[in-house]
């Protein structure tokens, strides 16, 4: 007999992923969401065009009920090995999605290669820029080999709320809280030029990263009055 160690142990059963998958589902629900410039890389992908969808960890989180209305593409998103990583990775498949479990410190490059080999069929994926563990605001080369390899667009996309909670993790993980308003927002796709000079590469990975770093959410400094 299992002994529960806590909720990470429970959720991984089947039974605590079903709960959790259809608690986040609710959660989101009471979001008064507002989705932004959506149009232009949806027909995009509809033309026959690859687009790999990317945001920071921090704000992954408000995004997740809205994606599940692209299950159709099948899409694949790169998720770290760990327990936190196997929870996030079941409320994925649950909502269509095709977790390919690696990041930048285990299993990268095989998993980039089968992130890869899923863009090419299903012409949509989507990857956390600064990984599982940071350091935040830095752009890993991973979206941009991806893109490169498949020749998708990047298309970087933020969440932000009116009132959140920000966790004290490394990247201040943004939660909003219920019955907030909060706002999907795709920014413009943005075209890469495949090359294998190191000095352009690093020219494009700091250029995506120029147009994100804005755009993350510092929480509120507390009202330290009397």
């Amino acid at each position: 007999m299992r002994i529960f160690t806590g909720i990470k142990d429970f959720v991984t059963l089947r039974p605590g992923g079903f709960l959790l998958y259809h608690l986040v589902q609710f959660y989101c629900r009471t979001f008064r969401l507002r989705v932004e410039n959506e149009r232009d890389w949806l027909d995009h992908v509809q033309r026959g065009g690859a687009v790999l969808l990317c945001t920071w960890h921090q704000q992954f989180f408000p995004a997740i009920r809205h994606f599940q209305n692209y299950h159709r593409y099948r899409p694949a998103i790169m998720i770290s090995q760990s327990r936190d990583g196997e929870i996030i990775a079941d409320v994925a498949t649950r909502s269509g999605w095709q977790p390919v479990r690696g990041s930048s410190s285990k299993d990268g490059p095989k998993a980039m290669r089968r992130v890869i080999e899923g863009l090419h069929t299903s012409r949509l994926a989507a990857h956390i820029v600064d990984g599982p563990r940071g350091p935040a605001g830095k752009v890993k080369a991973g979206v941009i080999r991806i893109a490169q390899a498949t020749g998708a667009v990047i298309v970087p996309f933020y969440t932000s709320a009116d009132r959140a909670w920000y966790f004290n993790s490394w990247d201040r993980f943004m939660l909003p809280k219920p019955f907030s308003h909060v706002t999907l927002r795709f920014g413009e796709m943005i075209r890469l030029e495949a090359s294998d000079d190191e000095a352009a590469f690093e020219m494009q990975r700091l250029r995506l990263e120029s147009i994100m770093v804005p755009e993350m959410k510092l929480p509120p400094i507390p009202d330290q009055r009397p």
